[in-house]
């Protein structure tokens, strides 16, 4: 399994770790995956899904995972992510066009 948010895109990230005597050592930062389920207003289910906990609240932030995928670009989006955010915007227009 990647270490990868599967909203946002994040990944890790390589870096050092500099000792007092500037010793430069190669590590890895993380992000703060974790196991959520969100649910879907529009499509009526609930998903579950590895994010970051930054992306967590920025789902929170924007109004709930609809809102989040109808605004992210696919490019960002995971494979499974972009298959509901098809089947977001499937229902969004289809609801639009029978109003």
């Amino acid at each position: 399994m990647s270490r990868r948010c599967e909203l946002t895109g994040v990944n890790r990230q390589i870096g050092h770790k500099v000792s007092h005597s500037n010793i430069k050592t190669k590590r890895t930062f993380e992000p703060n995956l974790v196991n959520v389920s969100l649910a879907s207003d529009a499509l009526g289910q609930t998903y579950r899904l590895r994010v970051t906990a930054a992306a967590l609240r920025s789902v929170d932030h924007v109004g709930g995972l609809d809102a989040f995928l109808l605004k992210a670009g696919a490019n960002q989006l995971s494979d499974r992510a972009a298959r509901i955010q098809r089947a977001v915007q499937k229902k969004a227009t289809a609801t639009a066009s029978a109003a």
